[in-house]
């Protein structure tokens, strides 16, 4: 069975997801009741079409901005050869016929890329330290000033893992057969063409497995996608675990408290589901063919918009907590509740990641990039190490306990994990995804981190388990294969 890759990665061809959705409709059902029918209607009569903001742009236009963006940080954020950051990651974003026609130029004084295609079009993106690199404005512009990020944390080759980078090692436990072990590390990375870039395996909080491709190492940056959404889960539990947001309040969006607005019923708890409603058109969406504009899901990452605005600035496509659909609009949602929340609080939002959890647990450098208004773009956007994300995973594997200090609310990964209840298949929970279906060949009661270009990161309870793996985009589809094979062999090396 095709794996989960098919339902959640970003930027597959329209064609190809239409075909996907075809055979997967059947899951989506449209709303009964004439009651709900009425509070969409009276969403969309309070923010009726052509009044919220629409994409802007050609296909071809907005596909090469998100090609310079992603090009950009290949080569200012992880250190990547541009010819292969080109052949393997952005591309997607172009329509199928113009990719092999684009130039590149990189300017490593001014830390900037641009991509042009024929003798008219190009865009820019460019590097601002530890916001990463922003797809500029058409005007070559950002709207806000960019800050340092840096960790108040000793060099990490002086505190042992998981706080630091030194590895105790004290032999592999009794219990884990080492040979079948070191296939299963070999397996991650076979076939060449899987592009895996990372694979890393901790069992009872220790490192057992780790494994990165040629140019790459335990401190490389890598691209990550929509693993950005469990980073955000976390934020939002953080922030509850401070009692500054309650998961069954009403969503603080002022947008949405106009008298008579159905959105006002949207929860903090509908947007950890994605179970708002709000409609943001998606490539997931069985009614993908009557689409004529560009899409919502990929404008957040090639407009060069506010993402936050664009995102909650949404009618109701379905009556709150009724539909769960895969819709980037529910957590760049909660992105703008953190910052305005953080923010109220007299904190430096782009310092406050680092400063509040980061440090916590021994993360030195999370690169979370930005929109061109400062506002973190976590549905794709971000870049972080394979050690970075296991450690994020053993704070949910510890109830969000680290060293005795709880960070997350008690029984948060009980919550991130269970089944969200408008989901017709217990496919998803709280900004993670489940294996409840037994899809990927491990236990039933994992649950993950998923990115849409073959990025992967498993928590498995009943085994104290976590496996890491990172990759280029243009390797998904036979890296995927080749995770499950690794996975099956890792289950027989205990």
């Amino acid at each position: 069975m095709q794996r989960t890759s098919e339902r959640i990665p970003p930027f597959p061809s329209r064609l190809s997801a239409f075909l996907l959705l075809l055979a997967v409709a059947i899951l989506f059902p449209a709303c009964g009741s004439e009651k709900e029918t009425d509070q969409v209607a009276l969403s969309n009569k309070l923010v009726p079409p052509g009044t919220y903001p629409s994409p802007q742009g050609t296909d071809t236009e907005l596909g090469l901005a998100g090609y310079a963006k992603v090009f950009c940080s290949a080569i200012f954020v992880s250190g990547r050869d541009p010819e292969e950051a080109m052949k393997n990651s952005g591309f997607f974003f172009l329509p199928e016929e113009d990719r092999g026609h684009v130039r590149y130029f990189i300017d490593r004084e001014k830390k900037t890329v641009e991509l042009t295609l024929g003798d008219t079009l190009s865009r820019k993106a460019k590097y601002f330290g530890s916001q990463g690199c922003i797809l500029l404005s058409n005007e070559d512009k950002i709207f806000f000033e960019p800050v340092p990020v840096e960790t108040r944390l000793p060099n990490a080759s002086t505190q042992p893992w998981p706080m630091g980078d030194a590895l105790e090692y004290e032999g592999l436990p009794s219990e884990i057969d080492s040979t079948v072990l070191a296939e299963a590390v070999e397996t991650a990375f076979s076939p060449p063409e899987a592009l895996t870039a990372a694979f890393l395996v901790v069992y009872k909080g220790k490192i057992i497995a780790e494994r990165y491709a040629p140019g790459i190492n335990k401190d490389t940056q890598l691209e990550s996608w929509s693993m950005g959404e469990s980073l955000t889960a976390t934020l939002v539990g953080l922030l509850i675990q401070k009692g500054y947001l309650n998961l069954d309040e009403p969503a603080p969006v002022p947008a949405w408290q106009k008298p008579g607005d159905p959105r006002a019923k949207i929860r903090i708890r509908d947007l950890m589901q994605m179970s708002s409603g709000l409609k943001f058109t998606s490539h997931h969406d069985p009614e993908l063919a009557q689409y004529t504009e560009y899409l919502d899901h990929f404008y957040v990452y090639t407009g060069a918009v506010n993402v936050f605005e664009y995102s909650y600035d949404r009618p109701l496509q379905f009556p709150v907590g009724t539909e769960g659909r895969y819709r980037n609009c529910d957590p760049l949602t909660l992105g703008y509740i953190i910052q305005q929340t953080v923010q109220a609080k007299g904190k430096n939002y782009l310092t406050f990641p680092q400063e509040a959890l980061f440090d916590k647990i021994g993360i030195r450098k999370q690169v979370m990039e930005t929109d061109p208004y400062g506002n973190f773009l976590l549905t794709g956007y971000d870049y972080g190490t394979a050690r970075n994300w296991a450690r994020l995973a053993m704070l949910h594997l510890q109830d969000g306990v680290w060293e005795g200090e709880r960070l997350l609310p008690k029984a948060w990964a009980d919550f991130v994990s269970t089944p969200a209840p408008a989901w017709k298949e217990p496919i998803y929970g709280g900004l993670f995804w489940l294996n409840k279906t037994g899809e990927i060949p491990l236990p039933k009661d994992m649950y993950y981190m998923a990115g849409g270009g073959g990025q992967r990161t498993f928590i498995v309870p009943s085994r104290d388990l976590i496996i890491v793996r990172l990759g280029h985009f243009r390797g998904n589809e036979v890296g995927m294969k080749s995770l499950d094979l690794a996975c099956e062999k890792l289950m027989k090396a205990f």
